[in-house]
């Protein structure tokens, strides 16, 4: 198992497009939250078939994003999966070397938005029907602060630091029943 605050950082184009794609994405999540997983597990959890998932988790294991965890195999035909780091990070900066790889991570950003809005676009078509403990807690907030670019670093560390914390928090044994839980944040630039 990997290091929960391990972080894998992306230098390479090829490896921000193996993520980049919907369903390796959604791959990368199930392996977030539920831990290391077979194909099989995988494919029943995103309704894919098993060929599919096979062939895009041999993408993230290539791009090294994932890797085998052959001690939970119960014998050699059994094949589980793990993701390499506790996180990805990557910065835009690092891809400017030419116009492929500027596009590339361009593409990468913008699909990442898509994921995240995706996520709060689907609780709000069902948050009428969720509990009602779960529609209270659901929480959206936004600021406009005046900050430098090294002042911004310090939030964005802030946030992270926080989270993290979370992430890496031992969970109660208090019988409480917890769900996977969203949460992203940005901080950028704007004008009103």
């Amino acid at each position: 198992m990997p290091k929960p605050d391990s972080f894998q950082t992306v230098t390479d184009s090829r490896v921000l497009a193996a993520m980049s794609h919907p369903l390796r994405r959604r791959l990368l999540d199930a392996l977030a939250v539920d831990g290391p997983s077979t194909v099989s597990m995988l494919a029943e959890r995103t309704g894919q078939a098993s060929g599919n998932v096979s062939h895009h988790v041999k993408v993230l294991h290539e791009a090294s994003l994932v890797e085998e965890a052959p001690e939970l195999a119960r014998d050699r035909r059994e094949h589980w999966w793990r993701l390499r780091a506790g996180g990805i990070r990557w910065s835009s900066t690092s891809f400017a070397e030419d116009q492929a790889t500027i596009a590339v991570a361009d593409a990468a950003a913008s699909l990442n938005l898509e994921h995240q809005v995706g996520k709060v676009r689907a609780w709000q078509a069902q948050s009428e029907t969720a509990d009602r403990e779960w529609v209270d807690a659901a929480f959206s907030t936004d600021y406009w602060l005046q900050l430098t670019p090294g002042e911004l670093a310090e939030v964005s560390q802030q946030i992270i630091d926080l989270l993290n914390g979370w992430y890496l928090r031992k969970l109660p044994d208090d019988g409480a029943k917890r769900e996977p839980v969203f949460v992203f944040a940005r901080g950028i630039p704007a004008a009103p």
